[in-house]
């Protein structure tokens, strides 16, 4: 089978911000996912997400996209590879359009989330920095960009205290990401990232606990951008070991109700194929879901600790299998043949 593989590459950038591009593969991912899908008997076209990107889809016609493009710009840019796929007729891996597009805007996901009945914390957008902030909104709470990915913008100081440091906060993001701002409860309890495979009857994969126990007492406990690119990161000189632990140590309780939660999440969302969520405990012990990522990064290395390949790795996976495992979804969801050719591994 003839597969384009679509994504976002990382590249050298002077635009002053370290996050800028934190959403985009390295080069060393893209690697070794295109050796992956290739280790099961099909040929790969690989096809960067820019402005070439629709005719490059046009004219190679693949028989399956493997999809993992952020997209390049705009509130709605990861659904821009999904709608190419659409609108030429290809099948694709992954959520659609619509739900990508949901779920990148993370007022718009919690506006759902409620409406299920789904715990989330309380939020509030804010367009512009003087908005005054609604009554029952209490703080700290955490403020972050409305419409990014992989921790982009969600830096340390986004834990907020007081009127004066969300009005600071509120002006800087607004300024720097050129964008809403979203602030919503900050919730004490533990947190956990949970991943997701499947459709129908979605599998939930052990749950990962992020834990903050051994984090500098100056540093605010959350999955912060400095968590998940500096002190979770081994190449950075700052690296706390076991800091990601999966699976989690908690009750059959507790992980019964963030499976529950989450499968619950997933449905309601339309999420399809593969999707990664963040949770965390109110201060009564209730999951609640942070933000829906439905498409989670896939850094091969153990020692990175991409949340979703850890969960798949705990679970018994190997790399090349979770890859084969998010294509054979796809091609089953669209009808198509979804065994390797005999004699292949």
């Amino acid at each position: 089978m003839k597969v384009a593989f679509t994504f976002n590459q990382k590249k050298e950038t002077d635009s002053g911000l370290p996050d800028e591009q934190a959403e985009f593969d390295a080069p060393e991912t893209l690697e070794a996912i295109r050796k992956a899908i290739e280790s099961h008997g099909h040929s790969v076209i690989m096809i960067e997400a820019d402005d070439d990107a629709f005719p490059k889809l046009r004219s190679s016609k693949p028989d399956m996209v493997f999809n993992i493009a952020e997209g390049l710009r705009g509130e709605s840019r990861e659904s821009q590879i999904p709608l190419f796929c659409e609108l030429l007729g290809l099948p694709y891996t992954g959520s659609g359009p619509l739900t990508l597009a949901i779920t990148l805007d993370k007022s718009r996901t919690k506006e759902i989330l409620s409406y299920h009945g789904i715990p989330t914390p309380k939020f509030q957008v804010f367009k512009n920095p003087a908005e005054p902030l609604k009554k029952g909104m209490g703080f700290p709470l955490i403020v972050k960009p409305l419409s990014e990915g992989s921790s982009k913008g969600i830096t340390n100081d986004c834990l907020v205290r007081n009127q004066k440091e969300l009005r600071k906060k509120l002006a800087k993001m607004t300024r720097d990401y050129r964008q809403p701002v979203i602030a919503e409860e900050f919730l004490d309890g533990r947190e956990f990232t949970v991943a997701i495979i499947g459709n129908g009857n979605p599998e939930v994969l052990p749950i990962v606990e992020v834990c903050f126990d051994k984090v500098p007492g100056e540093i605010n406990k959350f999955d912060s951008y400095e968590m998940k690119w500096i002190y979770d990161d081994p190449k950075s000189g700052m690296h706390i070991k076991d800091m990601v632990k999966c699976p989690a140590r908690i009750s059959r309780k507790l992980e019964s109700e963030i499976r529950k939660v989450c499968t619950e999440a997933y449905k309601a969302l339309g999420c399809r194929d593969f999707c990664r969520m963040d949770v965390r405990l109110d201060s009564k012990g209730v999951p609640n879901i942070l933000e829906v990522n439905a498409l989670p990064g896939l850094i091969p290395d153990p020692e990175e600790n991409s949340r979703f390949p850890k969960s798949a790795y705990a679970a018994g996976m190997t790399y090349n299998q979770i890859i084969a495992r998010v294509l054979e979804e796809g091609m089953k969801r669209n009808g198509l043949n979804a065994k390797p050719k005999k004699g292949r591994k």
